[in-house]
C-alpha cells in the first residue's frame, strides 16, 4: 500500500475518531481537497493542485477504500478492518 492512500484511510479514520461525539453526522469530504493524517491529534485538509499531472500522480498508486471499512484507534496506531457497527457501537463482521 503507498504512502498516499495509507495516509487518505488513516485521514479517513481520524474523522471518525474525531466526530465521535457526533455520530449520527456525515462526513463531508469534499472533491478537490486532500485530507492527511499525521498522527494521533495530528490532521489537516488543504486544497490538492489543479493539474492533471497532479491528479494522474496521486491517483497510480491510489486504491479505493472498500464498503463497510471500519477505522478504529489501539494505542495510538491506526487501525481498520472489515465489517460493520451497529448504532450502539457494536462491531460486525460482514
Amino acid at each position: 500500500m503507498t504512502k498516499l492512500s495509507k495516509t487518505l484511510i488513516a485521514t479517513a479514520a481520524f474523522v471518525v475518531i474525531a466526530t465521535s461525539a457526533f455520530a449520527e453526522a456525515t462526513w463531508d469530504f469534499k472533491a478537490g481537497m486532500a485530507y492527511m493524517y499525521g498522527g494521533p491529534g495530528k490532521m489537516s485538509a488543504m486544497a490538492m493542485a489543479p493539474a492533471e499531472k497532479n491528479h494522474e500522480a496521486m491517483m497510480k498508486n491510489a486504491k479505493k477504500v472498500p464498503d463497510n471499512t471500519v477505522f478504529f484507534m489501539d494505542n495510538g496506531s491506526l487501525y481498520s478492518t472489515s465489517g460493520r457497527l451497529d448504532p450502539t457501537g457494536n462491531f460486525y463482521v460482514n
